[in-house]
């Protein structure tokens, strides 16, 4: 009957007959979910997955606090304006009491900014722009995956030790990229004094014109480029660059694209060498890792990918913050929220205090061709506890509430 409830409340069908006709109903607990479900659907259909899947497994061991937990989503069309307003009505209408997800990091940043005005807890599932916990952070933000300086902090020591001089960038023209690139500049320039960035390419999101971006790098003769493009525009990026002879001789470092939302489409075109960010699921041998993987592909008859496990351990979190708390009244969530710990399918973690950061990891590797798709290949996990700047200087960015 839980699985009646959830769809029909999804569907937007008759959910005030049924709510009203079932006594159970008024037994759960309400959250709301905001994601861009149709424009990023690589990633956020095996992240819906996840959640559905941690979802079932907290439901059929008695819920939490005696209650069935109950999502309702809504989909942001990748627009800022839309996700505040679905947002909204999730919380007026649905009477939610909290949200989660976003992909995109200027939605995610709506969201942010939202969660203080209305004085609701927001778990950031995905977006990686630094300013969610940092510059535009709040009491009532909270996020899951390693951020921008994260993951860019986990690729600079293999970047220092290759002593390349001469960079180029590229990547998508929104937050994201652009926080991301910024980060990278500042690390590197820091590690390794002299470091030049010989020339920048800022493309629009979904928009790339591969050919002048490749002909533009290839003109500037880096010795390194460090990449940000995911999705279709990284696809597109990596053919053009591959039919031009663009990473002959140099390497490549790049965020997320050893995730296999980004390396399977590519096929047989997925690049070697790469250093990445990503996700090994088929090499990771942990008992956490083990079991989750074992569950996913039992339910699903699929193998998980990055959003299977981001989606999954963001609704644990969210479990069992309402379980810490012993109620969902925002001020005891919050309370919960600082410190809070659990288990993971890459490991414990916890929400710092400091910035309500998670230490979420993420792998580091290099990418390599295995029976003819990408795969990554040298790999080590790399504790997001273990790249985070000082508490002095996240007091520094973080604005008093």
């Amino acid at each position: 009957m839980n699985k009646v409830l959830y769809k029909l409340v999804n569907s937007g069908l008759l959910v005030g007959t049924l709510i009203a006709s079932a006594g159970w109903a008024a037994d759960t607990i309400k959250i709301g979910e905001v994601n861009s479900y149709k424009a990023m659907s690589a990633f956020l259909g095996p992240y819906k997955k996840g959640w559905e899947m941690g979802l079932d497994e907290i439901n059929s061991q008695g819920g939490v606090l005696g209650k069935n937990l109950e999502v309702i989503y809504r989909d942001d069309n990748a627009n800022p304006g839309d996700a505040i307003r679905v947002a909204e009505e999730l919380r007026t209408r649905e009477k939610v009491s909290m949200i989660f997800g976003g992909f995109l990091s200027h939605t995610g940043l709506a969201l942010t900014d939202y969660a203080k005005r209305r004085k609701m807890v927001y778990l950031a599932a995905e977006p990686l722009t630094d300013k969610i916990v940092w510059e535009n952070g709040n009491d009532y933000t909270f996020r899951l995956r390693p951020s921008t300086y994260m993951q860019v902090a986990m690729l600079i020591p293999d970047a220092v030790k290759l002593n390349k001089k001469r960079w180029g960038l590229v990547y998508p023209n929104y937050e994201y990229g652009q926080s991301a690139v910024a980060t990278f500049m500042e690390l590197l320039s820091k590690a390794q004094p002299g470091v030049e960035f010989v020339v920048e390419q800022a493309t629009p999101l979904g928009k790339i014109d591969a050919g002048s971006v490749v002909q533009a790098l290839d003109d500037a003769k880096p010795d390194a480029i460090f990449n940000v493009l995911f999705g279709a525009d990284l696809g597109k990026f990596v053919r053009e660059g591959n039919t031009r002879g663009l990473f002959e001789g140099k390497e490549v470092f790049s965020l997320l694209t050893g995730e296999p939302e980004y390396l399977d489409p590519m096929g047989a075109e997925a690049p070697e060498g790469w250093y990445v960010t990503g996700y090994p699921w088929n090499k990771i041998d942990t008992p956490e890792h083990n079991a989750f993987k074992a569950a996913y592909e039992a339910k699903y008859g699929e193998y998980p990918r990055a959003g299977s496990v981001v989606g999954y351990t963001s609704i644990k979190t969210i479990a069992a913050l309402i379980k810490k708390a012993g109620s969902t009244d925002t001020d005891d969530l919050i309370k919960a929220f600082s410190g809070l710990s659990h288990n993971t399918p890459f490991g414990p973690i916890t929400y710092r205090s400091q910035d309500n950061q998670s230490t979420f990891g993420a792998f580091v590797g290099k990418t390599a061709l295995v029976d003819g798709k990408g795969e990554m290949i040298d790999f080590h996990y790399i504790d997001g506890a273990d790249v985070q700047p000082s508490d002095a200087e996240v007091a520094a960015m973080r604005p008093a509430n």
